[in-house]
């Protein structure tokens, strides 16, 4: 375990000055050989009935950029494009979870953003998930992909699809004008904002949303955890009851979600996933994104945090609340029990 510890610990990447240490429960395997692994997921497919569990321990168990070169060789070697040939073999839940995987984790979540957007009705709660959860990082890079993908820029789709202060927080998030955390802590900024947030909120009649938007969009998250502490000396609620007293609907659920982000992401998404798994079935689509999302970012983390919260591991709990070929799939991706 301290060897694993020691590994994941070593996953940091880094962008631009800013890093974000990784805790994957997916990483790249040893001694990988993608022309066997392709010929099995072939024999796999053609199996009279499909063989999911071979294509299950495979392409779970491999990192992305594994799966990619699988793919390449599985087309060199059956004359045929990969994904095509698991959309005719699979279908229902294991199917969106195997074709998840096919994608890199910001293609899949830019896909997720483009279809909670698509047709009548908007999703908001995909939307107000991916977008108030994501680092400027990866936002930046969700961006770049949503335009390759689907020829379109993703603030031209938010626009579209919401309104009000709500699409003016979305926008805020997705022109990623956050600033770097410093190494310097600026309390004159700390409790400044500390009190603007005070003062366009609980402490006057209305809210000035506009305030809250630009401190909460700007901010590095460092500085951001300092000023909700100091909150409390000013406002006799802390953030998120004075974020339930002020504001309703969408918005109120978009500036909780950053705020539960800003102070633990991991605990965040352990909440998600509990709260998914809370009834007698599951609702997967949550799920599903969530484990194929975080799989190769931080879902080792999420893991335990979802012990810590809930006193059961994650494990357990989908077990409990999913069954057959989905079930071995998510259990393979969460990687163990806690």
């Amino acid at each position: 375990m301290a060897l694993v510890a020691e590994f994941l610990g070593q996953l940091t990447l880094t962008y631009g000055g800013e890093s974000e240490p990784k805790f994957p429960t997916v990483v790249a395997v040893r001694d990988f050989d993608p022309a066997k692994d392709a010929a099995r997921i072939e024999t796999a497919i053609k199996t009279k009935g499909v063989d999911e569990q071979t294509i299950i321990d495979i392409l779970t168990r491999r990192s992305y950029e594994q799966r990619r070169e699988i793919a390449f060789e599985y087309e060199r070697l059956a004359k045929k494009d990969m994904i095509t040939a698991l959309k005719g073999a699979l279908s229902g839940s294991l199917e969106t979870v195997t074709l998840g995987l096919m994608k890199s984790t910001a293609q899949y979540d830019a896909a997720e953003l483009k279809a909670s957007m698509k047709g009548l009705g908007t999703d908001e709660e995909s939307l107000i998930e991916i977008v108030c959860s994501r680092s400027s990082e990866e936002l930046l890079e969700i961006k770049k992909v949503y335009k390759e993908m689907f020829k379109k820029e993703l603030e031209k789709d938010v626009a579209g699809d919401t309104s009000g202060n709500f699409a003016k927080l979305l926008l805020s998030l997705v022109q990623t004008k956050r600033d770097e955390p410093s190494n310097v802590v600026d309390y004159e900024k700390i409790d400044e904002d500390a009190r603007a947030l005070y003062e366009a909120g609980v402490k006057r009649k209305g809210t000035d949303v506009a305030t809250w938007i630009s401190i909460m969009s700007q901010r590095s998250v460092p500085h951001l955890q300092k000023v909700f502490d100091r909150y409390k000396s000013y406002s006799p609620y802390d953030m998120k009851e004075s974020i339930r007293k002020e504001v309703k609907g969408d918005l109120e659920k978009s500036f909780l979600t950053l705020v539960e982000c800003f102070e633990n992401k991991q605990l965040y998404f352990a909440n998600r996933l509990s709260d998914a798994m809370k009834s007698k079935g599951a609702k997967e689509k949550v799920v599903t994104r969530i484990i194929v999302s975080r799989c190769e970012v931080d879902l080792m983390k999420i893991r335990s945090e979802f012990k810590r919260q809930h006193g059961r591991s994650l494990y357990h709990t989908i077990t409990e609340h999913t069954k057959g070929d989905y079930q071995k799939a998510l259990l393979s991706l969460c990687a163990g029990d806690d």
